[in-house]
């Protein structure tokens, strides 16, 4: 199957209106990303990785969102038009809403339905709610940062690449109570006490990034950008070991002018052996 070939059965399966048998096929699609016969060229290998971490509605969403986005000129033109680029995200979030809703994942009222199973929020940031769920936290998260969802989407797959031991698993969608769409994910609970950020440069400069801008806590390297790196959102469990538990973190391109050198992109290429499954027929 090529890249052209797979895209036109993606998108077969999104006009179809996400029937059993089109079900089943982006159940294969996943089975092939997970086991990397399917290569995403968006993400380097552990990245791919990062994003089958996040479990197969991760995987499948990531590759509905996707079709909608099929260029690096795409985004380098959305980018700089705000209205065009809400226009791409509410057809991303209308894909992932119908496929979730044939599927069983979506939740029509996030605040009510998360308060009714869990109990009143524990924390609230700038784009998600914290709910307590035993050894686990659930978080509701917007897209107040990423606009796309596809964005807010790889920024799951780069944390669970670069920050397993927090990663993030997402269990469905909604919309709150405000129809604005939600990311519905779990991660595991760390106590611990907060760190300095003179603690969080020398962690970041240990894994190799670069520091930014102080007033927002931002580093880099050309390959990841990330912001938000503040105390509130990293901890020091008490073995001493610093957890990331939350940041803004995207695929460095030049168009952030952080000494990006990535272009987006979604083309795939499969790997087909023999030991390896085939691609599945359109």
């Amino acid at each position: 199957m090529t890249n052209a070939n797979f895209w036109e059965s993606v998108a077969k399966i999104i006009d179809n209106g996400f029937i059993q048998k089109d079900l089943l096929k982006l159940y294969n699609y996943a089975q092939l990303f997970s086991t990397r016969h399917l290569i995403y060229k968006r993400f380097s290998p552990v990245e791919q990785h990062g994003c089958s971490a996040g479990g197969e509605t991760h995987v499948i969403a990531t590759l509905l969102a996707a079709a909608e986005v099929r260029t690096d000129s795409f985004y380098k033109e959305s980018i700089k038009d705000f209205k065009r680029e809400c226009q791409h995200a509410a057809k991303q979030e209308s894909i992932i809403e119908n496929w979730s809703k044939a599927t069983g994942c979506w939740i029509d009222n996030t605040d009510v339905f998360l308060e009714n199973q869990l109990g009143e929020q524990i924390a609230e940031g700038g784009e998600a709610h914290v709910y307590d769920h035993g050894p686990t936290l659930i978080k509701s998260i917007g897209l107040d940062y990423f606009i796309q969802p596809i964005l807010a989407l790889d920024r799951i797959s780069l944390h669970n690449a670069l920050f397993p031991e927090t990663r993030l698993t997402v269990l469905g969608f909604g919309r709150d109570s405000n129809g604005l769409f939600k990311i519905i994910v779990e991660q595991p609970f760390i106590e611990g006490a907060h760190v300095t950020d003179d603690e969080i440069e020398e962690f970041m400069l240990k894994m190799g990034f670069e520091l930014k801008n102080k007033r927002n806590w931002t580093y880099a390297t050309p390959l990841i950008y990330l912001s938000d790196m503040h105390d509130e959102n990293i901890i020091r469990s008490a073995s001493g070991t610093i957890f990331v538990i939350d940041c803004d973190i995207r695929i460095n391109t030049p168009e952030l002018h952080e000494g990006g050198i990535r272009e987006l992109t979604t083309d795939v290429s499969f790997i087909i052996g023999q030991h390896t499954k085939k691609a599945p027929e359109q």
